[in-house]
C-alpha cells in the first residue's frame, strides 16, 4: 500500500480493500470548514472516494469535491472558505484585555469577544458570497411566495455555486454525490442523487436552506428546506443504501458532539441545546448495526446450502436479496469545541476560525489515517467496527 512520504508528496495513487469509500459530511454552518481540511487531508493521503454524500453545509462542501477534477478540489474548497471568511465591513482590531481579566488566561476572553463581534457582524451584514439580509424580511407580514420567506437572500450562494462547481461533471457521475434535503410540506427527508437526478445549483442550495434564516427552494413544483431540518446527518441513508457492498469504509466527519460539559450560563446552555439537537443522530446503534451484519452473513450461509427448488420461491428470493456478507469500517471525525466558542459560533465566519478549524480537521484525519487497521477490511468476527479519532476503536 502507497505511503505518503514526510514533505506530504505522493508515490503513487492507494488502493484499498474495499469495495465502496464514502465521504458522509453533516451540516453545521461556519463549522463546515472543519470538514474541508478532513477532506484536504484524505486528498493528500490518495485515498479514493467513490461517493459523497452531505447535508446543509456538508452537502456545499461535497458538491465543491464532486464537481472539481482532482487536481482542483482542494482550491475550490479553500477559495469558497476563503471568500465567506471576508468580513461583509471592516471590524475593529479587539480591545485590549483589561488588567483584571488576565488572570483568566491566554486571551481567552479577547478571542471570545472578538469571535462575538465577528458572529454578530455576519448575522447583522451577511457572508460574502453566500447570504445577505433581506431589508424587509417578512416578520410580522405574509411574503409574496414561499421562496421570500427568511431572514436571508442566498442569490450570492447561487451565483458563487456556478462560478465554482462544475454540475456537468457532477451529473457525468465520476463520482456518486447525494444532497439532503428536507420537503416543507409533507415533512419528509428527500436525498437529491446524482444517480437518478440531474444535479442543479437549486438542488445544493435547498440541502442548505436552514429556516427561517434561509428561504425554501423550489424544485419540479416542490419546496424544500435544509435536510438539517429532518437528520442532520444523511449517515442512516449510507447505511441503508442498496445493493449493499461486499465491504465499505464511510469516513464521518461530525461538527457537533453529543456529549459536553454541564452549562453554567445561559449563553452556555445555548450552545449545548444547539449542539444536541445537531449532534449527528444515527436510528441503531453500532451493536445493533453489528447484529444486523452478523445476521446477514448468517442467512447468507444459511441459503448456501438450500436446494435449487427453495431458492426459487419468492420469499426465499426475498431474503436473498438482503442476506449479503458484508463489512463496514466506519471512521468518525469529530470536531471539538473550543473554550472560547460560544452559541453563535455556527455563523462566526471569520477567518482565524476558518483556519483553525480547517487545520483541525486535517489533523485529526491525519491522526485517523495513521491508526493501524483503519484503511483494512474488518476481519471475519468483527462484520463492523467504528474508530472515533478522540476515542479510539470503539468495542
Amino acid at each position: 500500500m502507497n505511503e505518503l512520504t514526510p514533505s506530504g508528496s505522493r508515490r503513487g495513487k492507494r488502493h484499498l480493500p474495499f469495495e465502496r469509500v464514502v465521504l458522509v459530511l453533516q451540516g453545521g454552518g461556519a463549522l463546515g470548514s472543519y470538514q474541508a481540511g478532513a477532506f484536504a487531508a484524505l486528498d493528500e493521503a490518495d485515498i479514493p472516494l467513490d461517493w459523497l454524500c452531505g447535508v446543509s453545509i456538508g452537502g456545499i462542501n461535497a458538491a465543491l469535491v464532486a464537481g472539481n477534477p482532482p487536481e482542483k478540489r482542494v482550491a475550490r474548497l479553500k477559495e469558497f472558505w476563503s471568500t465567506v471568511a471576508m468580513p461583509p465591513v471592516p471590524i475593529p482590531p479587539p480591545v485590549p484585555m483589561p488588567p483584571f481579566l488576565e488572570p483568566l488566561g491566554e486571551g481567552i476572553e479577547e478571542r471570545k469577544w472578538a469571535n462575538e463581534l465577528s458572529a454578530h457582524n455576519t448575522i447583522l451584514y451577511g457572508a460574502p458570497g453566500f447570504f445577505v439580509p433581506r431589508l424587509n424580511a417578512p416578520i410580522f407580514s405574509t411574503a409574496g411566495s414561499p421562496e421570500g420567506v427568511s431572514y436571508y437572500d442566498t442569490s450570492p450562494l447561487e451565483a458563487t455555486l456556478e462560478q465554482l462547481v462544475d454540475l456537468d461533471l457532477i451529473n457525468s457521475k465520476p463520482k456518486r454525490l447525494t444532497l439532503g434535503a428536507s420537503n416543507v410540506q409533507t415533512g419528509e427527508p428527500v436525498y437529491f442523487d446524482n444517480v437518478a437526478t440531474k444535479i442543479t445549483a437549486a438542488h445544493i442550495m435547498a440541502s442548505a436552506a436552514l429556516p427561517p434564516a434561509f428561504p425554501a427552494v423550489k424544485i419540479d413544483g416542490q419546496y424544500y428546506w435544509d435536510g438539517g431540518v429532518v437528520s442532520n446527518s444523511p449517515m442512516q441513508f449510507v447505511l441503508d443504501s442498496r445493493p449493499v457492498p461486499r465491504s465499505s469504509l464511510v469516513f464521518q466527519v461530525d461538527l457537533w458532539d453529543p456529549k459536553g460539559e454541564l452549562p453554567l450560563d445561559i449563553t452556555a446552555a445555548t450552545l449545548r441545546s444547539l449542539e444536541i439537537h445537531s449532534a449527528s443522530r444515527i436510528n441503531v446503534s453500532l451493536e445493533e448495526f453489528r447484529e444486523r451484519q452478523r445476521a446477514r452473513r448468517a442467512l447468507a450461509r444459511l441459503l448456501e446450502h438450500a436446494p435449487e427448488s427453495v431458492r426459487r420461491d419468492p420469499d426465499v428470493q426475498l431474503l436473498e436479496r438482503s442476506a449479503q456478507a458484508t463489512s463496514v469500517t466506519l471512521v468518525r471525525l469529530r470536531y471539538r469545541t473550543k473554550n472560547y466558542e460560544t452559541g453563535s459560533k455556527i455563523c462566526e465566519f471569520s477567518r482565524p476560525s476558518m483556519e483553525e478549524r480547517w487545520q483541525a480537521g486535517y489533523e485529526d484525519t491525519l491522526a485517523a489515517l495513521s491508526e493501524p487497521g483503519v484503511l483494512e477490511l474488518p476481519n471475519e468476527k468483527e462484520a463492523a467496527r467504528l474508530f472515533d479519532v478522540h476515542a479510539g476503536w470503539v468495542h
